[in-house]
């Protein structure tokens, strides 16, 4: 990618910072924030957890995918996405492609101890051992999350500001 991007997507698994660090960028620079999980939500009328009770998995990926083509098609903007969305190969084509997409991410336990802080359903965090689940989403995960990513940022020792301020910093370095 040349120049300053119309679009910054940021991708990770779950408690990675995603959702906070696109309010706080979205914020700093003026931009437009999409965030696909609260899209998917708004578009259904349902919580992720539903939908995926209700109808299953394959019908949360469409409306996903449906969510991601929807922010893409705002500029500026900064966008927040679902864990999962990099499953789907077009949807790792249209992130790679229209986006500068940059991979949060944080060591299992890191990601597990945020994910403990926030007040909504996670259902990572069911039953009895999380780290391995998330383990087994890492790994399957990984490959796609290098496919799309053009910035990897370990956002273990870093505040969501800082990760913030760090994009920006590598973004208008781009301009030059």
């Amino acid at each position: 990618m040349t120049g300053i991007p119309e679009r910054i997507a940021l991708v990770g698994l779950s408690g990675s910072g995603k959702s906070t660090v696109a309010r706080l960028l979205a914020g700093r620079l003026g931009w437009h924030m999409c965030d696909t999980d609260a899209m998917v939500e708004q578009m259904t009328g349902r919580s992720i957890p539903a939908l995926f009770a209700e109808e299953g998995e394959a019908a949360f990926r469409e409306c996903e995918s449906a969510a991601l083509a929807a922010a893409l098609a705002r500029t500026p903007v900064v966008i927040a996405t679902g864990g999962g969305i990099v499953v789907r190969e077009s949807n790792r084509v249209l992130l790679k492609d229209q986006a500068l997409v940059v991979w949060l991410d944080a060591p299992t336990a890191v990601l597990i101890a945020r994910l403990r802080t926030h007040e909504e359903e996670r259902p990572l965090l069911a039953g009895d051992d999380p780290a391995v689940r998330l383990e087994a989403l890492r790994a399957a995960r990984l490959p796609f999350y290098r496919q799309v990513a053009h910035l990897i940022l370990d956002t273990s020792q870093m505040s969501p500001l800082q990760v913030a301020e760090r994009i920006i910093a590598v973004v208008t370095r781009t301009e030059n």
